[in-house]
């Protein structure tokens, strides 16, 4: 099997593009439609540039957690962050936002950024962690984009286009 370094995915979301954003940049979010994320914890509630937070994640019995920072904050454009763990980097994720007639295409991206100095250690440990070999990644992280975005899309198809904004509620 070839290693893959980058995989993405891409869906179509009946929402604007800034209530798209909200709803990605509100890390909470992740542990509810990731397949593999199940809670994430950072201080505050608005994710910056720069903003660092720990994701928790499982694939059957395996736990293990990992720490990210923000690195593109671009509202209502593009969303990302890169992960690491002990220090060492293993991905880049992201969301693009473009315009789809009067909804949104929501492209979920991954980059593996397992290589270089420590990229062997980074790789058992990923191993380790998930249980899934280096080659086999891109493929498991294409099925779970692609169950993150439908469970994006049923969310925000389901939340209400006159329902209050932390703003506007004075939160």
């Amino acid at each position: 099997m070839e290693r893959l370094w980058k995989v993405q995915e891409s869906i179509v979301v009946n929402a604007p593009r800034t209530k798209v954003y909200a709803a990605l940049s509100r890390l909470q979010n992740m542990g509810k439609w990731s397949p593999e994320c199940f809670y994430v914890w950072h201080r505050g509630t608005t994710a910056r540039e720069g903003t660092g937070f720990v994701g928790f994640n499982r694939k059957g019995p395996l736990v293990w957690f990992t720490t990210c920072r923000v690195t593109v904050a671009d509202a209502p454009y593009e969303f990302a962050f890169r992960v690491s763990t002990f220090g060492l980097p293993v991905a880049l994720w992201g969301y693009r936002l473009e315009p789809d007639g009067e909804g949104t295409r929501v492209t979920e991206y991954w980059q593996d950024l397992r290589s270089g100095p420590g990229a062997r250690v980074t790789e058992l440990l990923g191993l380790a962690f998930t249980g899934t070999r280096p080659e086999a990644r891109a493929a498991a992280n294409r099925a779970g984009m692609r169950t993150t975005l439908r469970r994006l899309q049923q969310a925000l198809a389901a939340w209400p286009t006159d329902r209050p904004t932390e703003r506007q509620r004075g939160s």
